[in-house]
């Protein structure tokens, strides 16, 4: 235990699997955010074995949750399926919360995403959480062909009911007379109310997801714990994070606001090879927005290419973002975020062309915060 930590800290941090306990000398709990990058020159499996040495290290190290993200059609992004990854993640940990950053719900049917984390419920108890976006996670094309139809549902209207509908499936406790009622996700509650039935009535805390304001006060309105992007929204963190706390109601879940922002992050030993993966990430990212997503750019790749004024001042602008630099420099970075945004949580996501740099970077960020070690 930390020495800022108490034990009722603790007791309450994991009651209710949603609060966290900032450890060392954190300014706030701290957090892993994971899209399995795949670099050039590696493959899926380089990329899915980093993501378990990371989730293994981060949990020996303090962090609380381990999050992966749902994308589509990105070569260099292979979180796919994150029930499927967190269920591997499960099997290589102990302790660490592991959750999806996010579903992005409107992709899927809300009984398939019940099933998926009721299942990963059942393999890691009380460690699992649920996070859910409205956006596609992938271009408008890969989104029908996922949805199977041309017309995607992502309205403001559409979000709030298929939310709604996951949660009844979740609890088990859709009405009388209603078309689903007697619908069961399995495994899930009702296993807990058959005869015999011995099944724990816990399951996934949900959270929401944005990267503007629609999440933000859905979030607040229903109660439950919010995450934002900061890392590809930073412009709209504090008005967002402002408006989820000044819209908050008390919840059965929680009885005071919660969020979490993701900070893209890079510390590195020497502060010109950090220089130099950042410019492989705007070189990523260029790719990406032009609709030619690939592999994660070696920095000697993105040391050759010719960028056009236009790139150039979209690498500066992108690079900003991201704190990054020594273990020093990324702890100010961090601090000073905190200090802007009262973040509850910040969620570190790390992105290199080599799986060693970004397990690399999450050690210096504990060491510099002085992180317990298991």
């Amino acid at each position: 235990m930390a020495a800022d930590e108490t034990a009722s800290d603790v007791t309450a941090a994991a009651g209710d699997g949603i609060r966290a306990v900032a450890r060392g000398s954190a300014p706030a709990p701290l957090s892993v955010l994971d899209l399995v990058t795949v670099g050039s020159g590696r493959t899926a499996t380089d990329a899915l074995r980093t993501s378990v040495d990371l989730a293994k290290y981060t949990e020996s190290r303090g962090f609380h949750r381990y999050w992966v993200a749902e994308h589509h059609s990105m070569p260099g992004v292979a979180s796919s399926s994150p029930a499927v990854i967190l269920a591997h993640l499960a099997a290589h940990t102990d302790r660490i919360r592991l959750g999806s950053g996010g579903v992005m719900l409107p992709n899927h049917a809300p009984l398939v995403v019940a099933e998926q984390f009721g299942t990963l419920e059942a393999l890691a108890p009380r460690r699992v959480d649920l996070g859910l976006g409205r956006a596609p996670g992938t271009d408008g094309a890969t989104a029908a062909a996922l949805r199977r139809t041309a017309t995607l549902h992502e309205g403001a209207d559409d979000f709030p009911e298929q939310l709604a509908e996951l949660v009844r499936f979740l609890d088990d406790d859709f009405p009388d007379g209603h078309r689903y009622s007697r619908i069961h996700a399995i495994p899930g509650p009702v296993q807990g109310t058959s005869p015999g039935g011995v099944q724990s009535s816990h399951r996934p805390p949900v959270w929401l997801l944005g990267s503007s304001g629609f999440s933000a006060r859905l979030a607040g309105m229903l109660g439950l714990p919010f995450a934002f992007a900061h890392h590809f929204s930073a412009q709209n963190t504090v008005p967002a994070l402002d408006l989820y706390r000044e819209s908050f109601r008390p919840s059965a879940v929680l009885a005071e606001p919660y969020a979490l922002i993701g900070v893209s992050v890079l510390a590195v030993d020497e502060e010109r090879e950090a220089r130099r993966q950042v410019l492989a990430t705007g070189l990523n990212m260029i790719r990406l927005r032009g609709g030619r997503p690939g592999l994660f750019p070696s920095p000697e790749e993105a040391e050759a290419h010719e960028f056009s004024p236009l790139e150039r001042e979209f690498v500066d602008s992108w690079g900003a973002n991201i704190i990054h630099g020594t273990a020093d420099e990324v702890r100010t970075g961090l601090d000073d975020l905190h200090k802007r945004t009262g973040a509850d949580e910040l969620m570190l996501t790390s992105h290199a062309h080599r799986g060693e740099l970004r397990l690399r970077s999450y050690e210096l960020i504990a060491d510099a915060y002085g992180l317990p070690t298991a």
